[in-house]
């Protein structure tokens, strides 16, 4: 399990291993194009439930691209944290349909 952290928490600019982000694009660019349309579609899909459950019950006016970004703000390190583990786990999706 240490491995994984260490993977995390990696130096993003190693040529031998790369980032999440870097890996995830890799992966992306090696893949068939049709599952990769398909995945980035539920990716969209995901962030389109995930704003509607945001805006859920808030005034007309409730803007939640300005929520977003201050929420980003106060929580850089925990965004960037998860925002590795979504490039691991898009990534994941991608090489599980890889053989299909």
């Amino acid at each position: 399990m240490s491995y994984m952290k260490d993977w995390f928490s990696e130096d993003e600019d190693d040529i031998f291993m790369g980032s999440p982000k870097s890996k995830f694009f890799d992966i992306s660019k090696q893949a068939s194009s049709d599952v990769v349309e398909d995945e980035m579609d539920k990716i969209i899909e995901r962030y389109a439930a995930m704003e509607l459950l945001l805006s859920k019950d808030q005034a007309e006016d409730f803007d939640i691209n300005k929520m977003i970004h201050q929420f980003i703000f106060e929580n850089a390190d925990e965004v960037a944290k998860m925002k590795k583990g979504l490039y691991v786990e898009f990534a994941g999706e991608i090489i599980c349909r890889l053989d299909s």
